[in-house]
């Protein structure tokens, strides 16, 4: 059964996971395998093949990450978790061969589908990005 507090965990630990490049598998190990959407400004894709080459092409551009969550309200019922949150994402990013690096920064506006996978984990089923927000620095 899914309650607030492992879902809010999944939340701060997905995106702890993310700022530090982690490994592929620790990241696909919070994404349910078999129906799975995910929806960023870039691209989306509804399997596990498409998030290992977004998040390949992710770690490879940004680096100095920061993700603040401003806002978090997770909801459940009937054994899903519906998340609507606001995170502030900072980076620097860098195209070769140009000679310096870019800072980037964004309040982005996200929501979840959170499910239990069989063991009985809360994993993500559907994220998307909605929005940005204009940017403030913090």
């Amino acid at each position: 059964m899914l309650i607030k507090s492992d879902v809010n965990k999944l939340v701060y630990y997905w995106f702890k996971k993310l700022t530090d490049h982690a490994p592929i598998e620790e990241m696909t190990a919070m994404l349910l395998k078999d129906d799975l959407y995910m929806k960023f400004p870039e691209t989306d894709f509804n399997n596990i093949e498409g998030f290992n080459n977004w998040y390949h092409t992710v770690t490879n551009k940004f680096f100095d990450q920061i993700h603040n969550i401003l806002s978090l309200d997770i909801s459940i019922e009937s054994n899903i978790a519906k998340v609507t949150l606001v995170v502030n994402w900072q980076a620097k990013s860098w195209d070769p061969p140009e000679g310096y690096s870019k800072w980037v920064g964004v309040n982005a506006h996200q929501s979840w589908i959170v499910v239990e996978d069989s063991t009985g984990r809360p994993v993500i089923k559907s994220y998307k990005v909605e929005a940005f927000d204009d940017f403030i620095k913090l």
